[in-house]
């Protein structure tokens, strides 16, 4: 499943806020379900580890000029889930690229 998510904010401000705010990213799933492990094996490239729900996930952000592409291997048993997690990546998604709080 990929989900774009566009941005006006370049590509060095989208890394930067995302980077800032990878932390939060479980945040979309309701009460504390998730735990969320991240790291940056390249510039533009954030892998995800999601475990959530029992099921584990995983996936990547690409970072881009004007998008960023979120993709994850959403298993055949969850694909009925397809739309609602569509929807919160897009919701959660913005929230990631929003400055930090106190900015």
């Amino acid at each position: 499943m990929n989900v774009a998510i566009p941005h006006s904010l370049g590509r060095e401000e989208a890394r930067r806020r995302l980077r800032e705010n990878s932390h939060r990213m479980a945040d979309g799933f309701p009460g504390g379900m998730a735990e969320v492990t991240t790291r940056w094996p390249s510039e533009d490239r954030m892998d995800m580890a999601i475990a959530a729900m029992g099921h584990s996930l995983t996936g990547h952000i690409d970072v881009g000029d004007s998008q960023v592409v979120l993709s994850v291997d959403l298993p055949p048993a969850l694909g009925f889930l397809r739309p609602i997690v569509e929807g919160a990546v897009r919701q959660q998604g913005q929230k990631l690229l929003a400055p930090p709080s106190g900015d």
